[in-house]
């Protein structure tokens, strides 16, 4: 096959693999950008871009989706692997694209704006939804089924588990409190700074009582494993939308250092993950198993009349504000598109968008 079809087949691959902000497309973008309006650039001699190549798709994206990437390096290393865009491939695309005046880069960010479009659809159904409408069941299909959001679906699983229970045990108005049991003066005296530095309290006012709460890690690493949520009363959560296996279980409750852990999963993984951790020895750590009907359940409870005027409301502004953290919504795209012009360029039919 020869290698122009090879490298427009990676590049169509990277940006089918990407979440909606497209962050591996638009580094390919850049560099195919800085090799086409700039002298000197060796797209075969990988070092020479490989770490400017970064800051390139840093102000791109921080201007088009308002984020910049936050993975690992060897994960952003990856692009350039012989499984994604390697430099030969690049270097081909670098060919096509300067002949045809900029029209991979074009392609790229075309690809974006359809992505940006896709997610636009489901902004508005969360904003329009009143509490009668809404369904955490009809927000996930649309993930599942709107073109170029399907990758990204679970960053919506965390967005509405992490939105419920903030708003449960907001509602709820539970406390932790801090308490120091050894009363000794002299450790209290020798140790004060430590006391008041660290654990936030006074060594003459030994306990503290603060609201219970929920933090969202923010974007999880490609192999989706780790600690999705942390609170400040004990168990760690973690959201798994995807089928687990005995390793990858071994995994995630290796890296999550909590004594206690809550898994939230589809219903059909609940009895799979029961087993894997009978099997494995680790069921004791789990402090409970949610399944996304149990979420409905408690959606619908706190936007039913009884609740929703002041938990429900609160509960659906919430979802709304970590939807708008979380994915992009960008003004921008169209006046960059116009200050590169590539809203001029008219795509070859075998380079049509596939969101």
């Amino acid at each position: 096959m020869p290698t122009k079809n090879l490298s427009k087949q990676a590049l169509e691959a990277v940006i089918r693999k990407s979440r909606v902000h497209l962050y591996k497309p638009i580094q390919i973008a850049e560099i195919l950008f800085h090799h086409r309006t700039e002298k000197g650039w060796n797209l075969n001699d990988l070092e020479s871009y490989r770490n400017i190549s970064k800051r390139w798709r840093d102000e791109a994206s921080l201007l088009l989706v308002g984020r910049r990437s936050t993975s690992s390096q060897k994960y952003q290393d990856n692009i350039f692997e012989s499984n994604a865009m390697p430099p030969a491939l690049l270097a081909e695309l670098g060919k096509i694209n300067k002949k045809g005046n900029g029209f991979v880069e074009a392609f790229v960010y075309k690809s974006l704006e359809a992505r940006l479009s896709s997610v636009r659809g489901v902004e508005k159904y969360i904003k329009s939804s009143s509490a009668d409408a809404f369904s955490i069941m009809k927000l996930v299909t649309l993930f599942q089924t709107t073109p170029g959001l399907k990758r990204s679906v679970d960053k919506m699983y965390e967005i509405l588990v992490y939105a419920l229970f903030a708003s449960i045990v907001r509602a709820l108005k539970a406390q932790i409190t801090l308490e120091i049991g050894n009363k000794d003066a002299e450790i209290l005296k020798d140790f004060e700074r430590f006391i008041k530095m660290v654990l936030g309290i006074d060594a003459k006012q030994t306990s503290l009582i603060i609201p219970a709460a929920l933090y969202r890690v923010g974007v999880t690493n490609a192999a989706d494993r780790g600690l999705d949520m942390w609170t400040n009363f004990g168990p760690a959560i973690q959201v798994k939308h995807l089928t687990l296996t005995t390793e990858l279980m071994e995994d995630i409750t290796d890296e999550i250092a909590a004594d206690k852990i809550v898994i939230i999963c589809i219903d059909a993984e609940k009895g799979v993950i029961e087993s894997l951790l009978k099997q494995i020895g680790l069921n004791e750590r789990i402090q409970g198993i949610i399944t996304i009907n149990d979420l409905d359940e408690w959606y619908k409870l706190c936007l039913s009349k009884k609740y929703r005027g002041n938990l429900g409301l609160n509960l659906l502004k919430d979802v709304q504000r970590e939807f708008d953290a979380e994915f992009p919504s960008s003004k921008e795209i169209k006046p960059f598109m116009a200050s590169r012009k590539y809203n001029e360029i008219v795509l070859p039919s075998d380079w049509q968008i596939k969101i």
